[in-house]
């Protein structure tokens, strides 16, 4: 039988009766469709097509998003420009009978959905519900707060959230869905705990909820941070959350310490509400508890969707040498043994592609056999895209040694980010300032999902420069070593478990400020990457094969789901394991 089809081993024995709930504000569901703006989301949709392609019973819930993110145009001094990215929902998604309402300052608010069907590797089906506020009989208002991603205001993020959080609850049990779990993806659905509450109360008035149906809800619910500094957290005034949320509601909150500093703070909420509670990295775990002593807070590591994610060249061989690495990524461990030639070819076939998109976009044609950097990612300060050009004349000169060096740039920054947009701008302006015929940089405008995938596998190095300790994760470097693309970066996040020096990549090493991890950066491209590259194809293959074999084998949602399955949603005893793992090999 061809091992491409063979069905996967089940690890995991789910309820007969039940399914997960997972809740994101937003989720990349489909290149052309616009239901995202960057890592939360498109974490959310690897999870989902692991789960589809792992069998789990799980049913997602998210915003419509009628209008997108946007799209990003860039004139020639780097000033972005953002225009509105419409679609039809009808054209992707089936629209559901079933309505439901939230109360939003006292207005009833009709809430329709959307059901969007993944189809797994093996047929299984994970439907995907988009909430959506247009509908007849609500407000113009009303209908248009579905419509943006991360768009308005604190008061239009807060109504928001009650239409994910609590309409998405009740969006549920009207399809007729039995939920065992809800996962909370961040805290934008914190609010699905009130709903359960009220739920649990039968309608009563929420002063009468007693310890008990507190332990009721914190049964059913189960929570993923993905923030490292406090800012960084949902929070609502005393004012604004009796005012759209209600009195009682506001009173209920603050008596259950969902309250900080006079805020609501949706992570807050989440941990009180969950039993089981989890940051997105061994380093994030540890801030995350530093953050909130009071909850005992797991981590699970972040993953990225392996096949969404490895290049088409990279594909073809992993399929020749390791076919049954689609079924289970733990396969891709087996890429130590792939011969170097053939590493090699296909990343050359990934980066011509790159190289051409490039070209298309901009005009600019640069060189295959030059060594080319890659950055790409949300734009925003702490990320430090300048970092590069702190030392430009040393800069000029790693370029001048390496024969030649290029470095490709892509990232949007929030419409309401002025720093981020300016940084863009610094960018653009210092790649102006500091191009010439051996160093060459170029940034290209509009950076998503299908470009994204093009630049992680058709760099020769992918660069992270986040200041520490705001990377609660990051999964752009995971997308390169699926590709066999070292990274060179800060240890923050994942890198700190990825980062083996010299095998998988470079770290970037601590410094007391920008300059000194600027200098740092240099010297590991002039002692380490640059001699590397232009001496030794050998030994350069056999670190994209280590990058391969040891990253992409582990940093991927293949494993990352049987984690969230075995200790977030159905944890079992050692006991009931070895009862399972007895049946299973009696079968």
């Amino acid at each position: 039988m061809d091992p491409k089809l063979l069905k996967p081993f089940t690890y995991e024995v789910f309820p007969t009766e039940g399914l997960v709930a997972y809740f994101s504000m937003e989720i990349a569901i489909n290149p052309v469709m616009p239901t995202y703006s960057g890592g939360l989301g498109v974490l959310a949709g690897d999870t989902l097509r692991s789960a589809a392609d792992l069998g789990v019973p799980l049913v997602a819930f998210s915003l419509l998003h009628r209008k997108g993110y946007f799209e990003q145009h860039l004139d020639t001094n780097g000033m972005q420009r953002e225009d509105v990215q419409t679609w039809n929902p009808a054209d992707f998604c089936v629209e559901e009978p079933a309505r439901i309402t939230v109360s939003i300052e006292d207005r009833t608010v009709t809430v329709r959905c959307w059901r969007y069907e993944l189809v797994g590797r093996y047929g299984h089906v994970v439907p995907i519900y988009l909430l959506d506020t247009d509908v007849d009989g609500n407000s113009g208002w009303d209908r248009g707060l579905t419509d943006h991603l991360y768009g308005g205001d604190t008061n239009y993020r807060l109504q928001q959230e009650i239409v994910l959080g609590m309409g998405g609850a009740r969006m549920a049990n009207a399809l007729g869905h039995r939920i065992n779990v809800y996962h909370m993806n961040e805290g934008h659905a914190a609010l699905l705990t009130l709903a359960l509450l009220e739920s649990q109360l039968g309608g009563g008035p929420l002063g009468a909820a007693t310890d008990t149906d507190i332990e009721q809800v914190r049964n059913k619910c189960v929570f993923t941070t993905h923030t490292p500094v406090p800012a960084g957290h949902d929070r609502f005034s005393t004012e604004q959350t009796i005012r759209i949320l209600g009195g009682d509601r506001t009173a209920r909150l603050e008596r259950l310490g969902c309250f900080r500093d006079d805020m609501l703070n949706m992570t807050l909420l989440a941990l009180r509400f969950s039993r089981y509670a989890n940051g997105v990295a061994m380093q994030h775990g540890k801030v995350s508890r530093e953050m909130f002593p009071e909850f005992a807070i797991d981590s699970i590591t972040n993953g990225v969707h392996a096949p969404t994610w490895t290049s088409e060249p990279v594909q073809k061989m992993l399929d020749e040498h390791i076919p049954a690495w689609r079924r289970d990524n733990l396969y891709v461990r087996n890429a130590i043994d792939l011969p170097e030639k053939d590493i090699l070819k296909a990343h050359a076939q990934a980066k011509d592609s790159l190289l051409a998109e490039v070209a298309a976009r901009t005009g600019l044609v640069l060189n295959p056999n030059v060594l080319t950097l890659g950055f790409a990612r949300r734009v925003a300060t702490y990320k430090r895209a300048t970092l590069l050009f702190t030392d430009p004349e040393r800069l000029v000169e790693i370029a001048t040694a390496a024969g030649g060096l290029q470095i490709i740039y892509a990232g949007k920054a929030h419409p309401q980010d002025e720093p981020g947009k300016a940084l863009i701008q610094k960018v653009i302006e210092d790649a102006a300032k500091f191009s010439n015929g051996i160093l060459r940089i170029v940034y290209l405008e509009n950076y998503d999902w299908k470009l994204g995938a093009m630049l992680t596998a058709g760099v020769d190095v992918w660069v992270n420069t986040p200041r520490r300790p705001y990377e609660a994760s990051g999964t752009s470097g995971m997308k390169a070593a699926l590709n066999g693309v070292p990274s060179l970066s800060i240890l923050d996040g994942w890198w700190i478990e990825g980062c083996v020096e010299g095998v998988t990549g470079w770290a970037i090493e601590d410094g007391a400020d920008d300059n000194e991890e600027a200098t740092s950066l240099y010297k590991k491209l002039e002692t380490a990457v640059v001699p590397l590259y232009l001496e030794t194809p050998g030994k350069w293959a056999r670190l994209m094969r280590n990058t391969l074999a040891f990253n992409g084998s582990y940093f991927n949602t293949n494993r990352m789901v049987k984690q969230y399955t075995r200790n977030a949603y159905y944890p079992v005893t050692l006991i009931e394991q070895a009862k399972v793992q007895e049946a299973t090999f009696a079968d």
